[in-house]
């Protein structure tokens, strides 16, 4: 009986050790695979993360043309360099200062290591340059927002001294409290809960609230308002380049939203169809809202109307569906109408593209909305956290508190910003130089020489 015990417990060791064998040979012949997948994976995200990193740089193109459009030609030269130079200026800043602030090891305020990059520069590791490349974009996309709210009467070296600060500090504070966790730490609205995949808030609403105080304190446009205060309607000078700039934006949106997936898989398509879902009837609600007021399908609301279906979807577009994405949109485009209407008529604000509307007021919308149609059981990606979606009012209440938040943080601090530029080196340009254009006062050149543009 002994013997038969001992030889029963010699076969089981033997075979399990061989069925131990074969199954760790198994997984080690298999392992070459699952690396060279897990490579090749890698590499799609790298490679994906960067075109649309590319596409997002394509937007200031998009954003130099609306702008242009928009303003008279007397201004264009100015408008053109402020774009570049925003972004110029900004990447080195976002380099220097505000990628450590906004994704250094933070204790849920801002960062306060790595500056520099110097963590990237000692580790050479290749998605980190790629997240380095998208999120400069995304910094010079919040400052060149600033730019078309203020055009036609700024000073060029004034311009310079806030994009430095705004990309160096104040979209990097803010980022951080939303982002930071993507790296060291964590901010504390992401913390929370907040919502905000793409920037509605992060980036748009930050870069229109900007503009509000810019505006404000730069007071409006020579001839803007009559003796009565009524408003009088400065029109731009060609509506081509904006509608130009307007499908360049709305292309470089498709890198803008689905690229904040950084993964390269079918969520990509997904938050493609969302994205395009909302500018589209962006652009059909905000024709038919100005088609009634106006009587007219004005040309210019409906390109605006587009760019606030885009900024609205922003935020949620990874966490509604295509149904959510139109509400969303249609929405924007609405409220863009009302909004560039009661921004120049009640509170007299001179905004010549119409920027605090689009980004700061359609990025607040859009980022709410997230805690109205965020349907994550529908997508399959977790619990519904939308109120329409049996989410209750929570996620609605985080939302909220982002964006109080964001409204107090780049408002506030734009305030002091632009009061301290006009208060040491000056924020306006002289009526002289203003009436005169900016493009030969400031750069000594014109965008059209030799034309004359009669009036008939």
């Amino acid at each position: 009986m002994r013997k038969f015990i001992l030889t029963g417990l010699f076969l089981c060791v033997v075979c399990g050790g061989y069925a131990f064998a074969e199954e760790t040979g198994a997984e080690a012949a298999a392992s070459p695979i699952d690396l060279l997948r897990d490579e090749m994976q890698n590499n799609i995200n790298i490679v994906w993360t960067c075109i649309a990193a590319f596409m997002v740089f394509f937007m200031q193109a998009g954003f130099a043309m609306v702008e242009a459009g928009f303003t008279r030609a007397k201004n264009a030269v100015n408008i053109l360099m402020k774009n570049l130079m925003d972004f110029s200026i900004g990447t080195i800043a976002f380099f220097v200062i505000g990628f450590s602030l906004m994704f250094g090891v933070s204790k849920g305020i801002f960062g306060w290591d790595g500056f520099g990059v110097s963590d990237l520069t000692k580790s050479g590791d290749d998605w980190s340059w790629t997240f380095l490349i998208f999120q400069t974009v995304f910094a010079g996309t919040a400052a060149t927002i600033v730019s078309g709210a203020m055009a036609g009467r700024t000073k060029f070296k004034a311009y310079l001294t806030y994009s430095v600060f705004i990309c160096a500090f104040i979209y990097p504070i803010f980022g951080s409290w939303a982002w930071g966790s993507l790296f060291h730490g964590g901010g504390w609205l992401e913390g929370m809960g907040f919502c905000d995949f793409a920037g509605s808030t992060v980036v748009h609403s930050i870069g229109g609230w900007l503009a509000l105080a810019g505006a404000i304190v730069l007071g409006p446009r020579i001839g803007k308002y009559g003796v009565d205060g009524k408003p009088k309607a400065i029109l731009g000078h060609n509506v081509t380049l904006a509608a130009l700039g307007v499908f360049i934006l709305w292309f470089g949106w498709f890198g803008f939203n689905p690229g904040s997936t950084t993964i390269g898989n079918g969520e990509i398509g997904r938050v493609a169809v969302t994205t395009n879902m909302a500018a589209a009837a962006g652009a059909i609600i905000a024709m038919i809202v100005s088609w009634i007021i106006g009587k007219k399908p004005d040309g210019s609301m409906s390109l605006n109307g587009a760019l606030a279906g885009l900024v609205g979807i922003t935020a949620g577009c990874y966490t509604v569906t295509p149904v959510g994405a139109i509400m969303i949109g249609g929405t924007a485009g609405a409220l863009v109408v009302f909004s560039v209407y009661f921004i120049d008529r009640v509170l007299k604000v001179d905004d010549p593209v119409g920027a605090v509307s689009v980004h700061g007021v359609c990025g607040a919308f859009g980022t709410l909305a997230c805690g109205l149609f965020n349907a994550e059981g529908v997508l399959g990606t977790g619990d519904s956290t939308g109120l329409f979606y049996g989410g209750g009012f929570g996620q609605l209440g985080i939302q909220f508190t982002g964006v109080i938040a964001c409204f107090a943080w780049a408002f506030g601090i734009g305030l002091v910003l632009f009061l301290g530029i006009k208060a040491t080196v000056g924020l306006r340009v002289s009526p002289e130089e203003e009436v005169k254009g900016l493009d030969i006062t400031e750069h000594g050149m014109e965008a059209y020489s030799g034309f004359q543009i009669f009036n008939m």
